[in-house]
């Protein structure tokens, strides 16, 4: 009995190792069926395609028995429900391929005298299909709407022809610079962007099969934006204020210049009326304005881009305001007019100033010197004027000494100034 049970096993190990083996090499992915009454299974051989026209599956049988033999290819056909001849070689070789394969099944039968090997495989051509366009575009969002197909894998159980179908699990999804932004087929973007701008959506299944489709965003939204250079200093003031704006049209750029803060408070205590809070507006690309007076100050820029159905406007403010400073007066109190090249004139500092007298006087209270300006203008953070050299009238050098000075303007502000002190004037000094 022993000796019995171990050839019985060694026959059906040789059965099962002398099998045919169909196999696909160049498939996509595989799957296998999953018959409700079949009690077998059979592999499923997966080619990704873009069109349902392609037929590019492809399927090779391999064998070990030695020498010629018969290979034969039969196809499946849910119509009479049985296998019907499809191909038939003989040949020596230990393998056979069949390409260009339409869905279905394919049974090989391998035959060498008494000895006939069977396998089978189904094959199916997984096409995918992505397509898409913007079908409405405002200046708040725009709307891409998908389009999708694929394939419907359908095999049928053998043993009834019953139909049934492979799980594909398709799903979509839109692309931006190749990052997922949604998994909706239909999608509305808020906030669109300044710039042309092009979207993928992909359709894919769980086989990693796909088809892709580029939909162009044609902008017509704007973003207001712009820098103001300096954004402080003293009075006259030059601010140069560059438009950074993107996918604005050019010629239709607002600049609106607000009154000084401190002034528009002021005026507004008290009043019921709402307080006009704009000086002017200007319309150019870009703008250039010269403060003359000190204050707080803000600025607005309304950017718009023109289409052929719509205008869409964008508004900015600045972050901050810009400071023209108040008006001020620094005088020294010493020089020394003695030819060296340093210190031999009497220098005043103004700060936003744009009138100013000064007088000198001697000890006896006598003036000897006098100096004005009606427009006093600044530059970077002070301005600075050489009032006097140290000679008095009738061009005489004055005696070394102790001078009085006294200085009276108006400010941009338009507060009046005034200062007086005491000036030491050395001559042969080191």
């Amino acid at each position: 009995m022993k000796r019995s049970l171990f050839i019985v096993t060694i026959l059906v190990f040789s059965f099962y190792a002398l099998q045919a083996q169909i196999s696909s090499p160049g498939a996509d992915a595989t799957d296998v069926t999953q018959y409700p009454v079949f009690s077998e299974t059979d592999d499923i051989f997966i080619f990704c395609s873009s069109d349902s026209m392609m037929e590019v599956g492809s399927l090779t049988a391999t064998s070990q028995l030695q020498g010629t033999k018969t290979f034969l290819w039969e196809k499946y056909s849910e119509t009479s429900a049985s296998f019907e001849l499809y191909y038939q070689e003989s040949a020596d070789a230990t393998s056979s391929q069949i390409d260009a394969l339409a869905d279905g099944c394919y049974r090989i039968t391998i035959t060498q005298g008494t000895t006939t090997e069977v396998d089978r495989a189904w094959v199916f051509n997984n096409w995918m299909y992505a397509g898409g366009e913007v079908t409405e575009s405002n200046c708040e969002f725009f709307r891409m709407v998908g389009e999708m197909n694929s394939a419907v894998l359908t095999y049928y159980d053998l043993s009834n022809n019953t139909p049934l179908f492979v799980n594909k699990d398709v799903q979509v999804e839109w692309l931006e610079d190749g990052d997922r932004i949604s998994s909706l087929q239909n999608l509305t973007v808020y906030d669109p962007p300044t710039e042309n701008t092009n979207y993928t959506l992909r359709v894919y299944d769980k086989f990693d099969c796909d088809a892709q489709a580029t939909v162009l965003y044609e902008s017509v939204v704007v973003k207001a934006s712009f820098t103001a250079n300096p954004m402080s200093g003293e009075a006259p003031l030059e601010v140069t204020f560059s438009n950074n704006s993107e996918n604005g049209t050019p010629g239709y750029y607002e600049w609106f210049f607000y009154r000084d803060l401190n002034a528009i408070k002021i005026e507004s205590e008290g009043n019921e009326n709402p307080v006009d809070s704009i000086d002017f507006v200007a319309y150019d690309d870009a703008h250039v304005y010269t403060y003359e007076n000190s204050g707080t100050y803000m600025v607005r820029l309304v950017a718009k881009h023109l289409s052929d159905t719509l205008t869409c406007a964008d508004t900015v403010y600045m972050e901050d305001y810009i400071e023209v400073d108040t008006s001020f007066i620094a005088v020294p109190n010493v020089f020394t007019p003695n030819g060296d090249g340093t210190n031999d004139e009497f220098v005043v500092q103004f700060w936003s100033m744009q009138s100013i007298q000064i007088s000198i006087f001697n000890r006896w209270g006598k003036r000897v010197h006098f100096w004005e300006s009606g427009d006093v203008r600044g530059f970077d953070d002070t301005y600075t004027e050489s009032v006097w050299d140290g000679r008095i009238m009738g061009g005489r050098y004055a005696s070394p000494g102790v001078y009085y000075y006294d200085v009276v303007g108006r400010g941009r502000d338009g507060e009046k100034r005034k200062k007086h002190g005491f000036v030491h004037l050395f001559r042969n000094k080191d």
